[in-house]
C-alpha cells in the first residue's frame, strides 16, 4: 500500500515538470499531491496499513497506539506545516521587502550602478553579487533581490530567463559555504555538527569552483553573448524618488539584519524577517518619496500594494511541494541498520549507503538527490544515519552536496523555486539549457572537495 503514496509523489511531480504541456499551472498539482498523500496517509493509518514516524523518530501505529498513536500522527502533521510555515514566513517577508523598495524605486540606484550593456560582464556581475549575496542574507533572499534587478535591466524576457537560472547557481553556491546561506547549513550548524569557520576553511574553495566553471563557460554560450537590450527610458517616469536611497539601503540593511538577529536570539530566522517587515513597513508609512507628497498617492508606494504584487501562486506551490515531501517523510518504509523503522526518505539514505562502498560517492548521490526531492529531509536523515564529530569532513561534504546539487533542477532549491514563480521559467527549458551547467559546476566543486581534503571517508 505504500507504493500509492510513492505513486502519488510520483505522477504530481511528472505534472508539475510538464506543466506547459498540460497548460496546467504548477501550483495546481503541487497541492493536489500534498493533499492527496497526507490523505491517503490519514486514511491507511486508520486502517492500519501504515505507521507514521515525526522527526524525533517516534513511531506511531493507530492498531497498537490508539488514541496516543493519533495524537503522533497529529503534532507530525502540524510539526511539518510549522516547518513549511517558517519557510513561508520568511519568503512573503522577504518578498514584501523587495516590492516595498521596487515601489520606491530602490532598484534605479543598483540599476545606475551597473553601467555595462555586455552580456558577457553582466553575468559575471550578477553572478558576483549573487554569490557573495546569498552567504549574508541567504539564497532565498539574494536570488529575489537579484531577480528583481534583472527585471530593471533587462526588457526582453527570453534574455532574462538565462540570467535568472544562473543567479539560481550562483546564489546556491554561495550559500553553500556560509551557516546562514542556506537552510541545510543552517540546520547543521544549529546541530552543532559543523561551525562557521569549519565551512569557510574546508567548503569556500569548492563554492567558488562551483560558481566559477559554470560560469566560465556560459560566457561563451550565444545567450551571453552581444549586448543586452535596455529599456528606453525616455519619457518614462523611472527617476529616482527622494526615498529611493534611503529605502534600498533600509530594506538590504533590515535583511541582512535577519542573521543578526537569529545569532543573538537563537530564534528561528522568519521571526527576523517579520521584525524586518515591521520595521521597512512602518518607515514606508511615514516617507516622503516625492517633493509635493499627498495623501491620496500614498497608496502607490504602501505595504498594502506590496503585498498585492507578490506571486501568491508561486506561495502556495511552495507549500504543496514542501508538505508533499513532508508526507513521504513521515511514511514508515522499512528498517534501519540498527533495526528501527525509519521513514521513506531514510529509508532511500540507509540503501544508498548499504549499497555503495564509497561514503564520497554517497554523498554525491544525495547532492544529485536533493535536485528532486527537498534536500532538507535529506540532509535530516543524513544527520540520523552519521555520527561523525563536530567539523567532520563528512558534514561539511554534506553541506556543500545538498547546498549546490539543488541548482541541477529549478525546483530542486528554495533560490530556483522563487526564481521559478518570479519569473515563470519553465521546468524542461531549464532542465535542457542549464541543467547540464549547473551539473559541471557540482562535479567540479566536488572534486576539488575530495581533492583539497582528501575525502570524507573514513580512512
Amino acid at each position: 500500500m505504500e507504493s500509492i503514496i510513492i505513486a502519488l509523489f510520483v505522477v504530481g511531480y511528472l505534472s508539475i515538470t510538464l506543466e506547459h504541456p498540460l497548460r496546467l499551472d504548477k501550483t495546481v498539482p503541487a497541492l493536489l499531491m500534498a493533499a492527496l498523500i497526507w490523505g491517503v496517509l490519514a486514511v491507511g493509518f486508520h486502517a492500519g496499513w501504515f505507521d507514521v514516524i515525526d522527526t524525533y523518530e517516534n513511531t506511531f501505529s493507530f492498531a497498537s497506539g490508539g488514541e496516543q498513536a493519533e495524537h503522533g500522527f497529529e503534532n507530525t502533521l502540524l510539526h511539518h506545516l510549522g516547518k513549511t510555515a517558517e519557510i513561508l514566513i520568511f519568503l512573503i517577508g522577504a518578498m514584501t521587502i523587495v516590492e516595498i523598495i521596487d515601489l520606491h524605486r530602490g532598484f534605479e540606484v543598483l540599476k545606475a550602478a551597473v553601467k555595462t550593456k555586455s552580456k558577457k560582464r553582466l553575468l559575471w556581475i550578477i553572478g558576483i553579487l549573487a554569490f557573495i549575496l546569498s552567504a549574508i542574507i541567504d539564497n532565498l533572499t539574494a536570488t529575489i533581490v537579484l531577480v528583481t534587478l534583472l527585471r530593471k535591466l533587462i526588457i526582453q524576457r527570453e534574455e532574462r530567463l538565462w540570467f535568472a537560472s544562473m543567479v539560481v547557481i550562483a546564489a546556491n553556491a554561495g550559500g553553500a559555504w556560509s551557516p546562514i546561506g542556506d537552510v541545510t547549513t543552517t540546520m547543521l550548524w544549529i546541530a552543532k555538527n559543523v561551525t562557521a569557520l569549519g565551512l569557510i576553511e574546508y567548503v569556500v574553495i569548492p563554492s567558488i569552483i562551483c560558481f566559477v566553471v559554470p560560469f566560465f563557460i556560459a560566457s561563451f554560450l550565444p545567450a551571453f553573448r552581444g549586448e543586452i537590450q535596455v529599456i528606453d527610458d525616455q519619457g518614462i517616469p523611472n527617476e529616482r524618488l527622494l526615498s529611493s536611497k534611503k529605502m534600498l539601503f533600509l530594506g538590504l540593511g533590515m535583511i541582512v539584519s535577519v542573521p543578526i538577529f537569529k545569532t543573538l536570539t537563537h530564534l528561528p530566522p522568519y521571526i527576523g524577517m517579520m521584525l524586518a517587515l515591521g520595521v521597512v513597513w512602518l518607515v514606508s508609512e511615514y516617507i516622503h518619496p516625492e517633493e509635493d507628497f499627498s495623501k491620496e498617492r500614498r497608496h502607490l508606494y504602501s505595504a498594502h500594494k506590496a503585498l498585492s504584487r507578490i506571486e501568491i501562486s508561486s506561495i502556495l506551490f511552495f507549500l504543496g511541494i514542501l508538505m508533499a515531501v513532508a508526507g513521504l517523510e513521515s511514511l514508515v518504509y522499512g528498517i534501519a541498520e540498527n533495526g528501527d523503522p525509519v521513514g521513506t526518505l531514510r529509508y532511500l539514505a540507509e540503501v544508498l549507503n548499504s549499497t555503495i562502498p564509497s561514503q564520497d560517492i554517497v554523498v554525491m548521490l544525495l547532492g544529485v538527490l536533493s535536485a528532486i526531492i527537498d534536500n532538507v529531509p535529506l540532509v535530516a536523515a543524513s544527520m540520523g544515519m552519521y555520527t561523525a564529530e563536530t567539523d567532520s569532513l563528512l558534514w561539511h561534504f554534506i553541506a556543500f552536496s545538498a547546498g549546490t546539487g539543488g541548482s541541477m533542477l529549478i525546483i530542486g532549491s528554495a533560490a530556483g523555486v522563487a526564481a521559478m514563480g518570479m519569473e515563470r521559467i519553465d521546468f524542461i527549458w531549464y532542465l535542457k539549457k542549464i541543467t547540464w551547467l549547473a551539473f559541471i559546476g557540482f562535479a567540479a566543486g566536488s572534486i576539488a572537495f575530495i581533492l583539497i581534503t582528501g575525502g570524507s571517508s573514513p580512512m
